[in-house]
């Protein structure tokens, strides 16, 4: 097995984990949060930041070391179009990863806490605008594997 295939299935298996614990936080910041689910998002959170450093270190790694070159990549503008979607995509997290963790403070110092309706709306929102840049790192992948962009 080549370095290059190596590579692209740690990039998509990390990519796909990514994706399975961002869902999971599209479906449990809903209205009406309990402190067990606050918690539980606390931790999710946490690993959601850690699959995002975990893709950002292997797509280093498959850019400099992956059979394509760096050269590729740094001339493909469906490659920076994805970085940039990824980018906006991570800065959209940080909102709601701030509203968790407000969340979890004011739980551990009142545990009848509840999140206003009002911050989970504005989470919510956050949220799915991720999606929607996921859906074009998605658009740019597909693009750039059919070598477009160069």
């Amino acid at each position: 097995m080549d370095i290059d295939l190596i590579l692209a299935i740690a990039h998509h298996l990390a990519v796909f984990t990514l994706v399975a614990i961002f869902a999971v936080e599209f479906a449990l910041i809903r209205p009406g949060l309990a402190a067990p689910v606050v918690q539980q998002l606390g931790r999710i959170d946490g690993v959601y930041g850690a699959a995002a450093g975990v893709v950002i270190i292997i797509g280093i790694i498959r850019v400099i070391f992956g059979a394509s070159g760096w050269e590729y990549y740094v001339g493909n503008h469906m490659f920076w179009g994805k970085m940039a979607a990824f980018l906006l995509m991570g800065l959209l997290t940080v909102p709601p990863t701030l509203a968790i963790r407000r969340w979890a403070k004011s739980l551990a110092e009142n545990p009848s806490y509840v999140p206003p309706m009002g911050e989970i709306a504005a989470s919510r929102r956050f949220i799915h605008l991720q999606a929607g840049f996921l859906v074009f790192i998605l658009i740019f992948a597909a693009a750039m594997a059919r070598g477009y962009g160069s």
